[in-house]
């Protein structure tokens, strides 16, 4: 069953917009970049986010968002665990975000 990964960001209010904008590229990159250790293919099934524009109100600092689509379970285990180019992005941004929440989830199981 497929999962979803979503992860929220609240870059720190200090942070140089460009800095923020190239952090974004490199998480949308992994699309591409996360290879499967066995099949030696990307295996992101689909990854998007962008700046947040909600006018709701209720974003309780997150600035930005981002939906990464896996095909199974074991998919997203490997990007969270052991991917080294997530573990190298993960690592990259570290000095930019305030605060980070990821909430995944299959569709369908409540």
């Amino acid at each position: 069953m497929s999962v979803t990964h979503t992860v929220l960001f609240q870059f720190k209010a200090g942070a140089n917009p460009d800095d923020v904008k190239a952090a974004c590229a490199r998480f949308l990159a992994l699309r591409q970049n996360c290879i499967h250790p066995t099949a030696h293919t990307p295996y992101i099934t689909s990854l998007k986010g962008g700046k947040d524009n909600s006018p709701e109100g209720v974003q309780n600092g997150m600035t930005h968002g981002f939906v990464v689509e896996f095909a199974s379970a074991d998919d997203r285990d490997y990007y969270v665990k052991d991917d080294p180019a997530h573990q190298a992005f993960a690592k990259s941004i570290g000095d930019l975000v305030e605060k980070a929440v990821v909430v995944d989830f299959t569709s369908g199981i409540y």
